[in-house]
């Protein structure tokens, strides 16, 4: 990230956005503008809507800051919710998903350490890149992460998630 010519501001125009209403991405700054350190994705999930299957990931951290609404995370098997102001860490290597687990739009600022991983959220927004069982263990592979439908479905039934 370059700073010699001072502070770099991304105003929001900038921002590249993927997704539909109801499972959007805004791709804050991503890895390859910070060298590689991190990447800051803000999701935007409509109520009782699930982002991703159960996958983890062996080369980030993710810290979850929920800007508005209630976030909902199984991180290797323990359930939690968070509110507004609240984080929500996710080490690498543990199984995870979150979810939107409130009435109102959720907004969940995404910290990944290192960046990189965002790049497959943006793989899985293309055309043809809908979460289907048989390719997406391939295309998660290649981000180092791994993906886990049969553990995901338990979820999606248990809360009542679009998925």
């Amino acid at each position: 990230m370059e700073t010699d010519d001072g502070p770099r501001v991304i105003r929001s125009s900038e921002v590249d956005v993927t997704g539909e209403p109801g499972s959007l991405d805004r791709y804050l700054l991503e890895g390859a503008a910070s060298g590689g350190a991190l990447a800051v994705v803000e999701h935007v999930l409509a109520p009782k809507v699930l982002a991703a299957p159960m996958h983890l990931h062996t080369r980030e951290d993710e810290y979850s800051y929920v800007l508005a609404g209630t976030l909902g995370v199984i991180d290797n098997g323990v359930e939690v919710t968070a509110g507004a102001g609240d984080v929500v860490v996710k080490p690498r290597g543990h199984w995870h998903t979150f979810w939107n687990a409130g009435d109102d739009e959720l907004h969940v600022l995404e910290i990944i350490v290192p960046g990189g991983i965002e790049q497959l959220f943006r793989r899985l927004a293309e055309p043809g890149g809908e979460y289907d069982p048989e390719t997406l263990p391939a295309l998660a592979a290649e981000y180092g992460a791994e993906v886990d439908f049969e553990a995901t479905m338990p979820l999606v039934e248990r809360h009542g998630l679009a998925f």
